[in-house]
């Protein structure tokens, strides 16, 4: 299993409007490509300092295969529509994680 993770700053004063975008519009199209099988989205805890607000959002997908898939068809695609949408009030960073080992109790 892969989760391709990317962590958003947004600017506080877009940040209803970009929850909003990502639940009814983005989120849908990046599932809708068929390369995840599953997305979740968390607030990262700010622990009291004055950072702006930054999320996670992690895509499943079955292999590398899958996600190289996306890269090269409809990542860029994406990309730009979020930009083009939101420009520099969005700060993304873009992160690959592989499953190495599950524990239960």
């Amino acid at each position: 299993m892969i989760v391709y993770n990317v962590t958003v700053v947004v600017d506080p004063g877009i940040q209803a409007e970009w929850l909003e975008w990502m639940k009814e519009v983005h989120l849908p199209e990046v599932l809708a490509t068929g390369r995840f099988n599953n997305c979740n989205m968390f607030r990262i805890n700010p622990h009291n300092t004055q950072e702006d607000p930054t999320y996670s959002i992690q895509y499943q997908a079955d292999s590398m295969e899958q996600f190289e898939m996306y890269v090269a068809h409809e990542a860029e695609g994406l990309k730009k529509k979020t930009a083009d949408k939101y420009g520099e009030k969005l700060l993304a960073y873009r992160t690959i994680l592989e499953h190495v080992v599950t524990l239960t109790p």
